[in-house]
Formats: structure tokens, C-alpha cells, sequence
């Protein structure tokens, strides 16, 4: 992470609090930042990928925007991904503890750091979350 950046330090906490789901069912893979992940270890051992990246496109810089907004920035982010001829797992992200609405989000998997910031920043995102082969992920700030 950035030791120096343009975002606030609470918001700097928040996202460093949330949960980072992949899926939307029982057997979700969650990431915390800083934190190795089994499950993604092995899907990345059973798919011979080495990382991959967990990215919305929702409220841009961290700004509440009307679900109508969010879900087309969501779409264009999928299609995105899709070009890019990458699988993608849906997820969401949620801050614990937090009045902040859970956010459409995505795991792209086997997208590289720099592409992965590159379409946060099209998306005017604050950071991502980027997973390394060593399954522990990382909140990568963008701004």
C-alpha cells in the first residue's frame, strides 16, 4: 500500500476493514486484507493462475451514486473484463460494522497489477484489491 496518497485515513481504515466476497453463496471465498486465503490459493493452483484482482466500479471515489448508475458502471466493468478475455467470479464488498451499502464487485481472474489499477482508474476508483500468488491480499490505493 501507498504511503502517500489523496485519500482521507478514515476512508483509508474502511477499506482496510472490509470483506471482499467472491460469490454469492455458502462456499464465498473472503478476503481480508493482509491475509492469506486457502480457498484462493487453491483455485488459483486448480486454474494454474498466479493472481487476479477484486474490482467495482460503483460509487466512484467513494461516493454514493443512485443504484441505476452503479449497476451500468457495474455492466461496463463486466464487459471490460470480458474483452480482456478474462473469467470473472461476482462478488461484493462490505465494510463490517459500517452503514455503507454492500457494492457489485468482481474478481477478475488472472488480470496483472498494472492492468488491474488501470481499470480502477477508468472506473475513478480509490483502490483495488489485487491478489498475488501468494493468495494474501493487497489494498492497492489509486489516488
Amino acid at each position: 500500500m501507498s504511503e502517500t496518497t489523496l485519500i482521507r485515513p478514515d476512508k483509508v481504515r474502511a477499506y482496510l476493514a472490509t470483506v471482499y466476497r467472491l460469490g454469492h453463496s455458502d462456499q464465498d471465498i473472503a478476503l481480508t486484507i493482509g491475509v492469506r486465503s486457502e480457498p484462493l490459493a487453491a483455485l488459483f493452483t486448480c486454474r494454474n493462475l498466479d493472481c487476479g484482482a477484486f474490482l467495482t466500479a460503483c460509487n466512484p471515489r467513494g461516493t454514493i451514486q443512485p443504484d441505476a448508475a452503479n449497476n451500468l458502471a457495474h455492466v461496463q466493468l463486466t464487459e471490460k473484463i470480458q474483452e480482456l478475455g478474462l473469467e470473472s467470479i461476482e462478488g461484493s464488498s462490505c465494510a463490517e460494522g459500517s452503514d455503507w451499502p454492500p457494492e457489485k464487485s468482481v474478481f477478475a481472474l488472472g488480470l496483472s497489477l498494472e492492468p488491474a489499477k488501470a481499470l480502477g482508474g477508468q472506473f475513478d476508483q480509490d483502490a483495488i484489491v489485487w491478489v498475488g500468488s501468494d493468495a494474501v491480499a493487497q489494498l492497492i490505493l489509486l489516488r
